[in-house]
């Protein structure tokens, strides 16, 4: 087990490396230097493929004997892991790498020229690995299917469609509702926040929420990410925009609620595949919850509105905590997912769904992107984007390779409102110890229910245990029917 440990480790340092790189990529890097990074990161990612989907590893899982439970969960996640890597060709691995390099600096690029042609090429490249890819891994229904495993394991594209279905009719029928009623004035949102005030307003609240700034920080870069190189080092980023509150505050609470997931972990995992979230659902299930449940909650404006506005006494002076509640929780039909609200946000996921199943099968080219796109948000949304900019270009996920990683924001959202559901049963009253600043009895259910078994459950296990439920959307619709109906008194 101890030869085991040490070679898994070696991998997770060269994962770790090649992320330090792609993290500074997106943060610091100087912008001629794409090119070479790109040659880098596909060298590190190449080399710690071929060490992962080698003859050694196979030879240290065949002779290692489990003393304890976490030996066990060890080797039944190393194994699965060895027989997935086995099936990808280190070829791929590295060409992937780079592809995904160059298509990360072109997609930014482009959408800062909103032009969309230039990154057509390096998107189609994208979908082709994933295409290998998919042929790679095998699967038995779809192809989707493959890509869908890495990041919500077990899961299937046939569920993801099912429970879309349900979702989308019980969607459709509130936002209809919402939309009947008086809109919601939130235009005091769109003043003028200082960017710096808002570096540190986002600091100070994620401090007091529980992200611990010994073992992280944030930066800025073109769209918001979490990343982790270990349990002790979990770094965060958020764009600031001057004429906009939402997107730096909020955007710091999602990425503070993801990286409080991985400094959570035991760190007695730390270096072996235990040490990470157990699916990107799950891991959206935090972030979800920081930033919605917790953070554009009554309670929550309740404790912070005066700090807030003590921070932004231009923009704010005459505002009211009702008024800037309501304004936080309109629902309106938006063009950028990122500052969508709770309602219209998983119409945003399920057009990207269906996107990305339709531009790997074939019946989307990557060159005709722009028009599905926009003819699919007429259809959900009733809106037009008026360029590829604030449209197709606005995330992103495609250039980084992540085919199959949407729906997990989905998903995410459906198991942030079942913990809560539990989290209330076993803690009481969540908005009082909301209101007054308790966010470490939040933090720490969560750490013991969720955080600090890495891998070593699985999102299905971790549900059951914490809720008594496998996947259900019961909790989170009957979440937005109460929030929203009272909100817009329906």
């Amino acid at each position: 087990m101890e030869d085991l440990r040490r070679h898994l480790g070696r991998i997770a340092d060269l994962n770790a490396a090649a992320a330090v790189l792609e993290w500074d990529m997106e943060t610091h890097m100087p912008d001629a230097g794409v090119a070479a990074r790109a040659r880098q990161i596909g060298t590190l990612r190449e080399f710690a493929h071929e060490l992962h989907a080698s003859d050694e590893t196979g030879a240290f899982l065949a002779a290692a004997v489990p003393s304890s439970a976490v030996d066990q969960d060890l080797l039944r996640v190393a194994k699965r892991d060895f027989e997935l890597a086995m099936r990808m060709p280190a070829e791929l691995v590295g060409e992937m790498a780079r592809v995904t390099s160059l298509a990360r600096d072109a997609w930014k690029t482009a959408r800062e020229r909103d032009d969309f042609p230039a990154f057509a090429p390096h998107l189609e490249a994208v979908i082709d690995c994933n295409r290998r890819k998919a042929e790679a891994l095998g699967y038995d229904d779809d192809p989707y299917d493959a890509l869908l495993d890495e990041f919500e394991p077990g899961m299937k594209t046939a569920r993801v469609s099912q429970v879309f279905a349900d979702l989308r009719t019980e969607l459709v029928e509130l936002v209809a509702a919402i939309a009947e009623k008086p809109a919601h004035d939130d235009a005091l949102l769109g003043r003028y926040f200082p960017p710096d005030r808002q570096w540190d307003l986002g600091e100070q609240v994620m401090a007091e929420i529980g992200y611990d700034f010994s073992r992280g920080r944030q930066d800025k870069s073109a769209h918001p990410f979490s990343t982790t190189f270990s349990v002790t080092d979990s770094r965060v980023t958020t764009h600031v925009h001057p004429h906009h509150f939402n997107p730096a505050f909020f955007g710091s609470l999602h990425e503070a609620g993801h990286a409080m997931y991985e400094q959570g972990v035991d760190e007695a995992l730390d270096g072996t595949p235990l040490a990470s979230g157990t699916s990107l659902g799950m891991h959206e299930s935090q972030s979800r919850l920081w930033e919605n449940l917790v953070g554009r909650s009554r309670a929550f404006w309740d404790r912070y509105f005066p700090v807030v506005q003590a921070y932004f006494p231009g923009a704010l002076a005459q505002a009211d905590p009702d008024g800037f509640y309501r304004a936080i929780n309109t629902v309106r039909p938006s063009l950028i997912r990122i500052e969508s609200d709770e309602v219209t946000y998983n119409l945003h996921i399920m057009l990207r769904f269906e996107l990305e199943r339709a531009m790997l099968s074939g019946d989307v080219p990557a060159a005709d992107l722009p028009e599905a796109w926009n003819a699919r948000m007429q259809e959900y949304l009733g809106i037009v984007p008026p360029s590829d900019a604030a449209g197709c270009l606005q995330d992103i996920h495609w250039s980084l390779g992540a085919i199959g990683y949407f729906p997990t924001y989905s998903l995410g959202n459906l198991m942030s409102a079942q913990l809560w559901e539990a989290m209330g049963r076993d803690c009481g009253d969540l908005d009082e110890h909301i209101r007054a600043g308790r966010f470490s009895v939040l933090l720490d259910w969560l750490r013991e229910n969720v955080h600090r078994h890495g891998r070593r459950k699985t999102a299905s296990e971790i549900l059951l245990d914490a809720t008594g439920s496998d996947l259900d959307a019961g909790p989170w619709m009957a979440y937005a029917k109460a929030k929203f109906g009272a909100l817009y008194e329906l």
